[in-house]
């Protein structure tokens, strides 16, 4: 029998509990049993048909050998384009680097500036593998409070006196995962400020879900910040906006001293960005945006719809979320921890949610709904979840 020895580090990376919910609901579903997952944070909608077209159009004209590393030229120079017209920022597409979906830009930064006695500021409760990777790298990290009271914005005072010597990384996430927060421009503003004292702390600030905001809040991006542009690296891609999650397909924008060496951990880790589906990318930038509009007008909707509902749940309160597709509602008061809650919703009511503290210690008291879902879908989860409680 082999008796392998693995790297120590390996115990320390942890997983996504999403895909874990998500394989439990198809094996109930397997069993017979109707599920309504409202677990995954994935669109229910394809992805538009122009878009499909330029992948199936580049793969007919012969476009299937490696690109360069960092990705097709007219791909990036689509994305400063789009920064551009939407973050009123010009980047030079030289800074750009197409990656695998949004996780590789994460996983790049928190290796690059990730070691034993480094320590990284993350929010929590938050994306899970942000806290995974700390880990793995070696780092030290420091969870960002993310508190109900504030709609779930981080508070820049909080997070400012959380800096020492040896933070190497800042991460910022609005609108977030899970709870659909976003923090409003005088506190990014006052972040911001703030890092002037801190010139030896980069910044990664996850804006996937940048286009995705409701009830007049705004989004305001880091990259319009000159002052931190030098050690800003920026996260964003196609999966949520054009809902193409299983394309992988996202990009980086990082500082020019360190795009290089992103470039080079991309060489070593995957070589390139499938051909088609870079094309396919280009179509998502340069062509129509009805379909997005579409998409988060029916969000805002069901927005609309889940949040009172889950308020009239026995136990629960839920503050409104303003950004992303997910709620996350307080559920202290139906006595259950979000474990046993999450386990309990599925098993019992046949749906599938995500337990706050798959995302952080800080998630403890809290249950993740995503509203990537059909408005029926939504009006009989709750009426399920309502009849159980």
């Amino acid at each position: 029998m082999a008796d392998l020895r693995l790297a120590e580090n390996l115990s320390r990376l942890g997983t996504e509990t999403a895909f874990e919910v998500l394989a439990r609901a198809a094996a109930l579903a397997a069993e017979g049993k109707d599920i309504i997952n409202l677990g995954i944070g994935q669109p229910d909608f394809k992805t538009p048909e122009h878009i499909v077209e330029a992948a199936v159009k580049a793969l007919r004209d012969g476009h299937h050998g490696y690109t360069p590393a960092n990705g097709i030229p007219a791909l990036r120079e689509a994305v400063a384009a789009d920064i551009l017209l939407r973050r009123k920022v010009a980047v030079d597409p030289a800074d750009i680097l197409i990656v695998p979906g949004g996780k590789v830009t994460m996983f790049f930064a928190i290796l690059m500036f990730g070691e034993p006695g480094a320590e990284i500021i993350y929010p929590n409760p938050g994306f899970p593998i942000y806290e995974s990777v700390i880990r793995y790298s070696g780092a030290k990290g420091v969870p960002m409070r993310l508190r109900e009271e504030n709609g779930f914005a981080f508070d820049a005072d909080e997070v400012l006196a959380q800096i020492t010597p040896a933070t190497r990384l800042l991460i910022v996430n609005s609108p977030a995962n899970p709870t659909g927060g976003v923090t409003p421009k005088a506190e990014i503003d006052k972040l911001v400020a703030g890092l002037d004292r801190h010139p030896h702390v980069a910044v990664m600030s996850d804006e996937i879900y940048g286009r995705m905001t409701y009830g007049g809040r705004e989004h305001v991006s880091l990259l319009g910040y000159e002052s931190i542009r030098d050690r800003l690296i920026l996260l964003d891609g196609w999966s949520k906006t054009y809902a193409m999650t299983g394309w992988r397909l996202g990009y980086g924008v990082w500082p020019k001293s360190i795009v290089r060496q992103a470039e080079r951990l991309a060489v070593n880790c995957h070589s390139c960005v499938s051909t088609a589906a870079q094309f396919a990318g280009i179509a998502a930038l340069n062509g129509p945006q009805d379909a997005v509009d579409r998409m988060v007008a029916a969000f805002d909707e069901r927005r609309r719809l889940i949040v009172p509902a889950l308020n009239q749940l026995p136990g629960f309160r839920c503050v409104d979320p303003g950004g992303a597709f997910y709620a996350f509602p307080n559920i202290e008061g139906t006595g259950m921890t979000a474990r046993d809650l999450q386990k309990r919703m599925l098993e019992e009511a046949g749906v599938a949610t995500v337990a706050g503290t798959s995302f952080g210690a800080q998630g403890e008291g809290f249950v993740r709904f995503s509203y990537a879902a059909s408005a029926e879908q939504i009006s009989e989860a709750i009426r399920r979840i309502g009849a159980v409680l």
